[in-house]
């Protein structure tokens, strides 16, 4: 068994320590305030992420560092480029793999399916952020600095899913409950939805492959499907009456956007949701060895989780 830290206990990191204690592994969870899943096996540290020399202190020894920390949205280009460098840093000086959660946005609007191999063409502050993040750690790895590794998936949803998830709070609870859900777009475009425990396993599974490292890979997800057949799905799976959906109408959004940063960030990708927004994850489930929860089993998790609350 190793040593695995991870920098992050939200919707995937407190996933991954979970997963990895269960392996039997010693687990340290980074975190601004030391919060994370508290259980034998996880040792929790409150610490900045940024701060290179602590980071190099507790990840001295681990096989493997993964980046699942999560600024504010709005924060991004200020936040990110600090907290990247210095667990970069820490890689190439402990020799820990770096495993990066990633995202989409570095590709930028696109015309069919996206694969790994597209080029991080965004234009858009946070696609560029996130492509500069990766191609500075690409190039540690290249010059045999470090050993890096991405995942990136499409929007979350499943146990754990934050507020901000399209098909969390907005969504779920009031489809269970018979009422209108709220959605931000089109609900009849279809849409890649990467289920959340499948991001926690392709991140274990890609640490402990040497053979992975040095590239992008993307998160084993089901075939894109509409947020209309996933409240249908939803509604059938839980017994619940036919879904209602009710648009938010985009000046409206726009005009919360003045008082809510999160809102106002959402102008940047809301092409991701105005066309067919589609992952291809084939190449990573056939070197990975790994396959996408199917949609109803997932739907079944999310169901039986909203009712425990």
């Amino acid at each position: 068994m190793g040593k695995h830290v991870i920098v992050g206990a939200g919707q995937v990191g407190g996933s991954v320590a979970e997963l990895l204690a269960d392996q039997g592994h010693e687990v340290v969870v980074v975190t601004r305030s030391g919060s994370g899943p508290v259980r034998p096996g996880i040792r929790l540290v409150a610490a900045q992420a940024g701060d290179a020399a602590t980071m190099r202190q507790l990840t001295e020894g681990a096989d493997a560092l993964y980046n699942c920390a999560n600024p504010a949205y709005h924060r991004w280009p200020t936040d990110w480029p600090p907290i990247a460098s210095a667990l970069l840093e820490t890689a190439e000086s402990t020799g820990a793999a770096l495993v990066i959660l990633g995202n989409l946005y570095g590709y930028g609007p696109v015309d069919g399916p996206m694969t790994e191999d597209l080029p991080l063409a965004s234009t858009g502050t946070k696609g560029r952020v996130r492509a500069a993040m990766w191609e500075q750690a690409l190039t540690a790895h290249q010059a045999g600095r470090a050993r890096v590794v991405e995942v990136r998936g499409s929007d979350y949803f499943g146990p754990r899913a934050s507020d901000q998830s399209y098909l969390g709070e907005r969504f779920v609870p009031p489809l269970l409950a018979g009422k209108p859900a709220t959605v931000l777009s089109d609900p009849d475009i279809p849409h890649s939805w990467t289920y959340l425990p499948d991001v926690a396993q392709a991140l274990v599974a890609v640490a402990g492959n040497e053979r992975a490292w040095g590239r992008a890979w993307h998160v084993p997800t089901s075939p894109a499907v509409t947020i209309r057949t996933v409240a249908e799905r939803l509604g059938a799976l839980a017994g619940a009456p036919a879904p209602r959906l009710r648009r938010i109408p985009w000046p409206v959004l726009k005009a919360a956007g003045l008082a809510v940063p999160f809102i106002r960030e959402l102008r940047e990708t809301r092409y991701q949701f105005d066309r067919p927004f589609v992952l291809d994850s084939s190449a990573s489930e056939a070197a990975l060895g790994l396959t996408p929860t199917p949609l109803d089993d997932a739907l079944k998790a999310v169901i039986a989780e909203w009712r425990t609350r």
